[in-house]
């Protein structure tokens, strides 16, 4: 290949889809090269879901040393301390350690990473700094970034990016937003020790998940001793070095020692060049493209956040196969978008897959909802005052499990499973024949008999 360029396929952004991207389209024999201007694994590995999760593991230990007592441990409290420099320390070993595995891969797998800033020249051509490269096809995969509202005393505003480097924890916290960005630091922070509150400006966080997931979640964060405070808005914040002065829409105040906003983010397309090719945005700033993952420009295309699918990562390695299999496959394959399997880490944790009950009834579907709410058995003996809830909808008509949806210990691991028994389109039928692991907390999903809606 590449007989009249530099090189076949040019991509912009090595995050999760375009490190897939390259790997798979070398091993069909492409010449390909990266361009990245900040980190290899993009925003999941770095500042996104690994980190993240590393950070939830720790706020949890509190949770498991208070338990401990009702399991005959004695853990004097006087003598457990948490540093929160240690937690970063090796946090950033943890990443450092993915960062060298990306790179490994892609020289592998033979790739070219170039180190620098790109942008778009012509169809056929990625500038780097002082150097320009020919290619037969560009990808852009540069993902997206925090958006920060232009209010007064913005400046004191800090994102998800900037919350996994913090020097020091505060010791009140203010979290401004109410997605699952915003609802995970939450609890991060409160389970670290940080008084913690959490604003939104809705009637309740978590917008688009199943309503009865989301005022279960309400329930149980707050027990956590989250202060959650919802149709409130920030409309801005004084500093005075020692703390910020945050002014509600409300007309209340708060004293804090930090304000993260979690309030979106925005594609990032800034200095590509899209303009100068005929590469279009849609109203949202996102990269229009067809099913294909083609833009407007033959030769070009992009996949991953800034195209405004859903922002998961395992979205983006999905797409980046099919894209593969366009560029130097057969042309075969296509996204589904149904049914994708995703879940929050706030605590506790919630997992979902499939139509949420509001979704199923607009579309038309007569239901069957099966529900259950119980106390975990780990915190039968420890006294912990913490509760699990499960869910399923069903399609009256068919028995067919349109979603399962689950807040408690471990819901993302026992969604993951469920998942591809409703991409399989199982029945309740199924479910009720299909034996449960006792005892188990996930076997509640296969022994619940009567519909409560």
């Amino acid at each position: 290949m590449s007989e009249n360029h530099d090189f076949d396929l040019i991509i912009i952004g090595a995050g999760s889809g375009g490190v897939r991207l390259a790997r798979t389209s070398a091993q069909k024999g492409a010449k390909v090269a990266v361009v990245e201007s900040r980190y290899l694994g993009g925003t999941c590995v770095n500042v996104g879901c690994v980190p993240k999760k590393l950070f939830v593991y720790g706020a949890h230990v509190r949770d498991d040393l208070e338990d401990a007592g009702g399991y005959g441990w004695s853990i004097p409290t006087e003598d457990v301390t948490f540093d929160w420099p240690t937690l970063v320390a090796n946090k950033n070993a943890e990443i450092e350690r993915l960062n060298g595995i990306y790179g490994r891969m892609l020289e592998n797998a033979g790739v070219t990473i170039i180190e620098g800033t790109a942008s778009i020249v012509d169809p056929h051509t990625v500038a780097v700094g002082d150097n320009q490269y020919s290619t037969k096809h560009i990808t852009v995969a540069t993902g997206s970034w925090p958006v920060v509202p232009d209010i007064p005393g913005k400046e004191c505003l800090l994102t998800s990016n900037e919350m996994f480097y913090l020097p020091q924890l505060p010791k009140h916290a203010v979290v401004w937003g109410g997605g699952y960005i915003a609802v995970e630091f939450a609890g991060i922070l409160a389970g670290l020790g940080v008084e913690t509150t959490l604003l939104y400006r809705g009637d309740l966080f978590l917008r688009g998940f199943d309503g009865d997931v989301r005022r279960f979640a309400e329930q149980e964060i707050r027990k956590k001793g989250i202060d959650l405070r919802f149709n409130v808005t920030i409309n801005s914040i004084e500093s005075d070095n020692a703390y910020y002065k945050v002014n509600l829409s409300d007309g209340a105040t708060l004293e804090t020692g930090l304000v993260m906003a979690a309030t979106g983010r925005r594609p990032l397309v800034d200095g590509l060049g899209l303009e100068n090719v005929g590469v279009e945005l849609n109203n949202s700033g996102h990269i229009v493209v067809d099913e294909h993952f083609q833009t407007a420009v033959p030769s070009i295309s992009a996949l991953g956040d800034v195209i405004g699918t859903p922002q998961l990562t395992p979205v983006a390695l999905a797409q980046a196969m099919v894209l593969t299999r366009r560029l130097f496959g057969d042309g075969q394959g296509e996204m589904d978008y149904s049914s994708i399997p995703t879940a929050v880490f706030c605590q506790p944790n919630i997992g979902t897959v499939g139509l949420t009950e509001e979704e199923a009834r607009e579309a038309g579907y007569s239901l069957r909802i099966y529900r259950s709410e119980f106390r975990p058995m780990k915190y039968t003996l420890s006294g912990r005052d913490e509760r699990c809830l499960m869910k399923l909808v069903v399609d009256d008509k068919t028995d067919k499990v349109l979603g399962a949806h689950m807040v408690g210990p471990d819901a993302g691991e026992i969604t993951q499973g469920l998942a591809v028994a409703i991409k399989a389109g199982a029945t309740k039928e199924q479910f009720d024949a299909t034996l449960g692991i006792h005892p188990t907390s996930a076997e509640e999903f296969v022994t619940m008999r009567e519909p409560v809606a």
